[in-house]
Formats: structure tokens, C-alpha cells, sequence
């Protein structure tokens, strides 16, 4: 019993730290009606400013830096410059991207918010040296003995501070002005303008506040939790499964539900310890529980979260249906062929890496541009098939390809699952289940030391009637048979979506993202719509993994990992989310990809490219939404209109 309530405190840091988020996730949807991904890293950020204070005296910036001093600055003055930092990055978030995003389709909201949570998350490794960097206690370090458990004061009083702070966002909601007009605004936009109230200045003030209590909290657990140049980034996702359990309405009960969860992650490992627990549920099970409360806290409560009152209905960007795909298709073939024939060592693997990327990031065209499901679980999907492959190839001695098939088809199993909230829910609050569910796939399987050994899932080469189509190692980075193998794979798979979607299959998707009701009425089974869509979506990212796979010749947690995943998100955006050409310019811009190896061996600012992609992902959703394949198009073809479905 000791040990249990000895746990039960230790989760007190982190739950203060889910309690904050959570809070203030639910506060500015009730101002902007923007579920807020970026929340984790403005805590992260807010943690690595204090820490450099602490350390050198130096105030780091976004972009530059002031030395206020010889000798490290004090504790306190070090914890108020770091919360009024990071109180002036979120309301910089505030006026250049989620004001011009106010009236944006949700798809615009989630990009900008998933690109400002990579953008300050890839800028702390560059901005702070990270190595063997620690936070320094705060609070007291005195103990409490408490039925013969030593309990830290430091705990409680995190947890008493994170209740204040709720208790004073709700008594601001509840008593000011300002609050109550904000609560107005969030029940009819256009009613509180008629008012003479501004919803940019009640939004504002909220981030402003949000910013502050996020920081302050974050930086007083950083002694317990620790410093990690991404952790923080990710305590989003318990913070968003306690801001859905409150239903996006009530500030206590999503503070009290984020330090539920942190107590219950913490109970979880201390089972994960004693005799008789399964090895495989050893880890990543913690990181699975937030994954499990949203998909409860949406299929149960998801129709009675509310939505925020707007100005008017919006649309997702416009859909080209395409046509004429063996026109386009010749001469994309005959590019790649040349391309692989020109390049060898790490240009060639770029080049072959870019083609599987475009087949990926079709799988998001598919889901996300032609049915409207805002899916951050792509990668998941991939790495599904890739780890399913090692133990096809290494354990069954399944031969190619149907290795790739089978593998495939786990993956379109594990995407139909992850898919089965759609048929509640849609939008932001889908994504966030597709991120949960990602981030529990990756630490529950593929960063589990039982599931995954520690030099990675080895993979054999495919082979064809005798003929080695293996990457082989010596001079040749990436071979011609492999290259040829996967020129023929995606050519064959994309041009197999291109019929689907520019047929009855495409049709069926547009009216389900358009007006879900409406397609019911006409006869179309949604469930089952959205269904094969997730299932298209994970088959095609499966065959990808695959592809990566026998590309590497083995995988690890690296290969998949989720800001992998979120990178390729960006790129499917910025190329064109609702084009299948937006794929291929994905594809090429993707992680390890042309342009990356042209930073990377060209350039050398490969070390950048999260941050490039990140910002670019900002960009293109504030000022172009139908991103660089929607805007070559508009110019193409302004004389000579298409047929385009809204």
C-alpha cells in the first residue's frame, strides 16, 4: 500500500503538467474554437528558456539571443522571464496564424496548429544545447512522511498550484467581463460582434493567459520530469484526452482528469514491475492510455462536445477530379527512370526515397483531401507494414510479394481500427485520435525492447523468379532492380487510386466530406465510406512501409517515429492535401527525400529540415490552403476551367 501511494504522488508531476494543457486547450476553444497541438511546446519551450537562464544568463529568442549577465541568473527572475517568453510566443501564434485561420475549414486549424508544434519543437535543439543539461529544483526539497511512505512537498504543492490556476481561468470565464463575453462569442460569433465585443481581442487575451499558466507549471515540474528536447511536445495528447473528457467545457473537470491520468500512467508502471506482468506490456503502456480515453471520451461523449459558434459555414479547399491519368502517367515514369539512372549513392537513394514518400503522402490525399478525415496516423500505418514485413521475411520466410501483401493487410486492419471513431466524429477531434493513436503504436510496439530488438527488425531482400531485387550492400547505396521495383509498385498502386477516385469510389468520398447527411440521403452507406477510406488510406501507407523497409534492409523506432510522421503530413499539405499531384511534390520534398538531400549534402542544412517543413506547413495553410499543386494548377488552367467538386 506504501508503494501505491508512493506512486500515486509521484504522477502528481506529470499531472499537474496534463492538468495545465488540458485547461488551457479548453479555454481557448471556448475563444477560438481551435484545438491547440501546439500547447505541449509552448510548454517545452518555456522549460528550455529557464533552464538556459539558469545556466549561462542567456535570454534565448526564437531568433537571436540577449546575455543579461557573468553569472547565472536567480531562480525566480529566471522563472518570470522564461513565462513572459513564452506569453509573447503565444500571442505572436495568436496574431500570425490562428487569427487569419479564424473562419479556415478545421483541416486549415489542425495543419497550422500540428506545423507550430513541430516548428518551436525542431527549434529547441538548434536554439539550446542539449546535452547533459538539467533543471535545478525550484521548490522546497523537504519530504512529508505519510503512512510510511516520503512523500516530496514539491509534489503537492505542483498540484495545488495547477488547481489554482484552473480555479482562476474558470473564475475568469465565470466573473469578468471579458470572460463572459468570450463565453457569448463561443455560443454566437456574429451575435457578440453585434454587440461591440471583439472576439480578436478576447482570443488574444486568452492565449496571453494560456501562455503564462502553461509555462509557469511546466517550468516548476521540470525538476521532477526532467529536461527533453521533445517529451513535453507530446504531453499534449494526455492534456487533449482530459480536455475531451471534460467535453470542452469545463476547466475543473479537465484539470482534474489530467492529474487522473498522470496518476494513473504513474500506477502503471509500478505494476509494469512486479511478477507476473506480461515482457511485451512492459512499455508503452502509459503512452497507450491517452490513445484508450479519447477514443472513450469521443464515441461516448463525442455528440454531445460542442461546436464553436462561427461566422459562417466553411469548406474544405476545392477537389480537381483527375483525368486523363495515362497522359500524365508516361512521362512521371519516364522522369523517374531517368532520374534513377542518372543518380547513384545517396542522390539515388533520395531519389527512390521520394517516390515512396509520394505513395504515402497519396494515402493522405485519399483520406484526407478526398474524404475530408484528418488523419496524423499515416506513418503509424507505414510502420505497421514494415515490422510486420521483418517477421514475414526473418521468421515466415514469406516470399515477395506476398510479403508486401500480407504485411499490407495487417496495416489496413490496424488503419480500419483506428478509424472506427470516424463514424462518431470528424475534424480536429479526429485528429487527435489518429495522433493518440499513433503515438501508442510506436511506443507500445515499435519502441517496445520486447517487440523490437536493439539492432532493429531485420528485413531479407525480396527476390522474383530468381531474380534479387535486394538492396545489397558495397558502392551501391540503392540498386537499379530495387529502384526499378519500386518505380513499378507505386506506378501500378497510383494509378489504381487515380481510377478509384475519379470513378464512383471518388464520388462517394467527395459527398460524405462535403455533407455527410446530405450523402445518407441520397443512399450512400457513410460508415462504410469512411471505412474503406481508412482502409485504402492504410494499405497504400502499408506497401510504403514495406518499400522503406527493403529500401533499409531493417527498421527501428526511427524509421516511423511520429514527428516522421507529422513531417510528411506537412509536405502532403504543402504540395496539395486535395491533388494527387500535391503527392508527388510532397514526395519530393519529403524526409529524406530530393530536397532533403539537397540541404543535407549540398547545402549542409539538412539539421534545418524539420523546421523548414514545419514553417512551410504554416505558411501554406495561412496563405495558400490548396498548397503548391492547387496554386501551379489555378495558374495553368485560369483560362480553360476544370471541373472542380467543393
Amino acid at each position: 500500500m506504501d508503494q501505491v501511494l508512493l506512486f500515486i504522488t509521484l504522477g502528481f508531476a506529470g499531472g499537474a503538467v496534463y492538468a495545465v494543457i488540458a485547461a488551457s486547450i479548453v479555454s481557448l476553444h471556448a475563444a477560438t474554437g481551435v484545438l491547440n497541438f501546439a500547447q505541449g511546446s509552448l510548454a517545452l519551450w518555456g522549460v528550455w528558456v529557464v533552464a538556459e537562464l539558469r545556466d549561462s544568463a542567456t535570454l534565448v529568442l526564437p531568433v537571436g539571443s540577449v546575455v543579461l549577465g557573468p553569472q547565472p541568473l536567480p531562480a525566480w527572475p529566471a522563472v518570470a522571464l522564461g513565462v513572459l517568453s513564452v506569453t509573447g510566443l503565444a500571442f505572436a501564434a495568436h496574431l500570425l496564424v490562428f487569427r487569419p485561420l479564424r473562419t479556415a475549414p478545421p483541416l486549415a486549424q489542425v495543419v497550422a496548429s500540428v506545423g507550430l508544434m513541430l516548428a518551436i519543437a525542431s527549434l529547441v535543439p538548434l536554439r539550446f544545447s542539449t546535452d547533459g543539461v538539467l533543471a535545478p529544483p525550484l521548490l522546497t526539497e523537504r519530504t512529508l512522511s505519510v503512512a510510511g511512505t516520503v512523500i516530496n512537498v514539491s509534489d503537492l504543492i505542483l498540484l495545488a498550484t495547477v488547481l489554482t490556476v484552473a480555479v482562476a481561468l474558470s473564475a475568469y470565464f465565470r466573473f469578468t467581463r471579458w470572460g463572459v463575453a468570450t463565453r457569448a462569442g463561443a455560443e454566437d460569433e456574429l451575435a457578440a460582434r453585434l454587440t461591440g465585443l471583439s472576439p480578436d481581442r478576447l482570443a488574444g487575451a486568452m492565449w496571453l493567459l494560456t501562455g503564462a499558466a502553461t509555462s509557469l507549471v511546466a517550468v516548476l515540474a521540470a525538476p521532477t520530469l526532467g529536461l527533453d528536447p521533445i517529451g513535453y511536445m507530446f504531453y499534449v495528447l494526455p492534456g487533449l484526452a482530459a480536455a475531451l473528457l471534460a467535453r470542452l467545457t469545463s476547466i475543473m473537470v479537465a484539470c482534474v482528469a489530467g492529474v487522473a491520468i498522470g496518476v494513473l500512467q504513474s500506477i502503471l508502471l509500478l505494476l509494469s514491475t512486479s511478477d507476473g506482468w506480461p515482457v511485451w506490456a512492459q512499455a508503452g503502456l502509459g503512452d497507450a492510455v491517452p490513445f484508450v480515453i479519447v477514443v472513450v471520451a469521443l464515441v461516448v461523449l463525442g455528440r454531445g462536445i460542442p461546436a464553436r459558434g462561427a461566422l459562417g459555414t466553411v469548406r474544405m479547399p476545392a477537389v480537381t477530379l483527375p483525368g486523363r491519368p495515362w497522359r500524365a502517367a508516361a512521362p512521371l515514369v519516364a522522369a523517374a527512370t531517368l532520374a534513377i539512372g542518372l543518380t547513384s549513392g545517396s542522390w539515388r537513394f533520395g531519389v527512390v526515397t521520394s517516390i515512396i514518400m509520394a505513395l504515402i503522402a497519396l494515402s493522405l490525399v485519399v483520406l484526407t483531401g478526398y474524404l475530408g478525415q484528418i488523419s496524423l496516423a499515416s506513418m503509424a500505418f507505414a510502420g505497421t507494414g514494415g515490422f510486420v514485413l521483418s517477421r514475414a521475411t526473418m521468421a515466415w520466410n514469406v516470399p515477395f510479394p506476398l510479403s508486401v501483401l500480407l504485411s499490407a493487410g495487417v496495416a489496413t486492419l490496424v488503419g480500419v481500427l483506428v478509424g472506427l471513431p470516424a463514424l462518431r466524429v470528424r475534424g480536429a477531434q479526429l485528429a487527435v485520435v489518429t495522433l493518440a493513436g499513433a503515438v501508442a503504436v510506436q511506443q507500445a510496439a515499435f519502441a517496445n525492447p520486447a517487440l523490437t530488438p536493439f539492432e532493429g527488425n531485420l528485413i531479407n531482400g525480396p527476390t522474383l523468379f530468381g531474380w534479387d531485387l535486394a538492396v545489397r550492400d558495397g558502392t551501391d547505396l540503392t540498386t537499379s532492380a530495387f529502384a526499378a521495383t519500386v518505380v513499378i509498385t507505386v506506378g501500378v498502386l497510383a494509378m489504381a487510386v487515380v481510377r478509384l477516385l475519379a470513378g464512383s469510389t471518388g464520388q462517394s468520398f467527395l459527398a460524405v466530406r462535403s455533407n455527410e447527411r446530405a450523402a445518407a440521403g441520397v443512399g450512400i452507406d457513410v460508415a462504410r465510406v469512411k471505412l474503406a477510406g481508412f482502409a485504402l488510406s492504410a494499405f497504400l501507407a502499408g506497401v510504403g512501409g514495406c518499400l522503406i523497409g527493403y529500401s533499409r534492409s531493417q527498421l527501428s523506432v526511427e524509421s516511423f517515429n511520429v514527428i516522421v510522421g507529422l513531417s510528411v503530413l506537412c509536405m502532403a499539405y504543402v504540395g496539395g492535401i486535395t491533388r494527387v499531384s500535391g503527392a508527388l511534390i510532397a514526395g519530393l520534398i519529403a524526409p529524406l527525400g530530393v530536397l532533403y538531400t539537397l540541404l543535407n549534402t549540398t547545402l549542409g542544412l539538412g539539421h534545418y529540415y524539420t523546421l523548414i517543413a514545419a514553417c512551410a506547413l504554416v505558411l501554406t495553410a495561412v496563405l495558400n490552403p490548396v498548397g503548391i499543386a492547387g496554386g501551379t494548377s489555378g495558374l495553368v488552367h485560369r483560362r480553360t476551367p476544370r471541373k472542380v467538386v467543393l
